[in-house]
């Protein structure tokens, strides 16, 4: 196979609070060198994005000699907490923005779905948009029209295609710029985090679809997500970043278990204050913190295991309810699940901070790594899924469990259909703030 993506000392530096470098003359200093052919003395300086500290210097490096290649047809995941480069290594693969130093070598157009509306003019239809995007693209007129029916019956946005973008909601917008960048027909296909707004049916389906465009069409793709399920069920190699480095590249398995196993991964109160915004959920209340037996990575099977949520509430609320489900360990299903269990039934004001603890009892789960899934919001009838969700956080955090034992003495049961099994789960702790 060849190579279709190729980077060599890639490296990009921002300055802080300020568009160039802040004074005119700097600015010419660094024109001139470049001009020259030579390294811009400004580019000796700064500090490695880490956000939680202070920073000392006025530069920092969001990325920083980034080495890697792509072969054709791989579908390469780079995952990595918050702010360590994901995004902007994709910006510069798109060429929405320029590297500092370092090259990029690509074969073959490029698709990229970077956030909501990317690329889409909102004055326009979602018709008019198709055809926008694709000229972008560089596909011809005829190529968008044989692709047209396709991509519009995929986003499931029949009723509205010739009805301005402006007006669609953040999911049919997604639904939409996936539809275009899946169908249309570049060589390699870059998608980032924002499937997280579709709906879980439409997650799936866009899973599956790039499943098929790798294996069918043997385009390349590469994939930014925090759901380690999705990495792990649709690449095949991985690569992590942190603080604007490469720290890891490899088979995807092997990664995944490297990232969740990492405590310097573990996602913290920042990180979910970052994401609050991106995730699915209405947001009247929104998890700030989730702390698993006081901030474990390895959890022995013999012990229980004690889940300390934290919510903030931002809009006042009547009522409040979690649900908590673990996911099977080679695939996305759940193997169990608790609740709705109430929280509150009494109205939440504006800042109100409620604390709660969920505890899993001693040999309930087997060895292995297991996604779970957290959803607090309020109750309709029927099942789970048709309840009003505040907040959603799905396939962040892992119970990871390890022993010496035999599998078999433990609660998961495999021959039980899909695993399924009850956990019993106490809920405890309940404090307002």
């Amino acid at each position: 196979m060849s190579t279709v993506i190729k980077v060599e000392n890639l490296s990009k530096q921002y300055r802080l609070g300020l568009v160039g470098t802040g004074t005119l003359r700097d600015d010419l200093i660094g024109w001139w060198y470049n001009l020259r052919g030579k390294e811009n003395p400004i580019h000796k300086i700064g500090e490695v994005n880490d956000r939680t500290q202070k920073s000392q210097s006025d530069y920092v490096w969001a990325l920083q000699n980034i080495n890697f290649e792509v072969q054709q047809g791989d579908v390469m995941g780079i995952i990595g907490r918050n702010g360590a480069g994901k995004s902007t290594l994709l910006k510069l693969l798109s060429r929405v923005t320029a590297p500092t130093t370092g090259s990029i070598k690509l074969k073959g157009r490029i698709a990229s779905l970077l956030e909501v509306g990317t690329g889409f003019h909102p004055e326009l239809t979602g018709k008019e948009n198709i055809f926008l995007n694709g000229a972008i693209l560089g596909m011809r007129k005829h190529e968008i029209k044989r692709r047209f029916d396709e991509i519009v019956h995929f986003a499931g946005v029949e009723r509205y295609i010739d009805t301005p973008v402006k007006r669609y909601s953040s999911g049919m917008y997604v639904r939409l710029a996936f539809g275009v960048a899946a169908h249309l027909e570049s060589e390699i296909l870059i998608v980032d985090e924002v499937l997280a707004v579709g709906d879980a049916e439409f997650q799936k389906k866009c899973l599956g679809k790039m499943g098929d465009i790798n294996k069918g069409e043997g385009r390349t793709i590469l994939f930014v997500s925090h759901n380690m399920a999705s990495v792990r069920e649709l690449c095949n190699r991985a690569m992590i970043l942190e603080k604007g480095t490469v720290a890891q590249i490899g088979p995807v398995e092997k990664l995944v278990r490297s990232y969740v196993q990492n405590p310097l991964l573990v996602k913290s109160e920042n990180d979910l204050m970052d994401d609050a915004k991106s995730r699915r959920g209405h947001g009247e209340v929104r998890f700030i913190k989730i702390e698993i037996n006081k901030g474990q990575t390895f959890l022995d099977p013999d012990k229980e295991i004690v889940i300390q949520f934290n919510c903030k509430v931002f809009k006042p609320v009547s009522e409040l309810y979690c649900y908590m489900a673990v996911k099977g360990v080679l695939n996305s299903d759940f193997v169990t699940s608790v609740g709705p269990a109430r929280i509150a039934d009494i109205p939440l004001s504006d800042g109100q901070v409620v604390q709660f603890t969920m505890t899993i009892p001693a040999g309930t789960l087997r060895t292995g790594m297991y996604p779970l899934y957290f959803w607090i919001g309020k109750l309709k009838e029927g099942p789970i899924g048709e309840n009003y969700p505040y907040d959603v956080i799905d396939s962040v955090y892992y119970l990871n469990i390890t022993s010496d034992k035999n599998e078999r003495d433990l609660g998961y049961n495999p021959d039980q259909p899909g695993g399924y099994f009850n956990m019993p789960v106490k809920l405890s702790d309940v404090t307002f703030i």
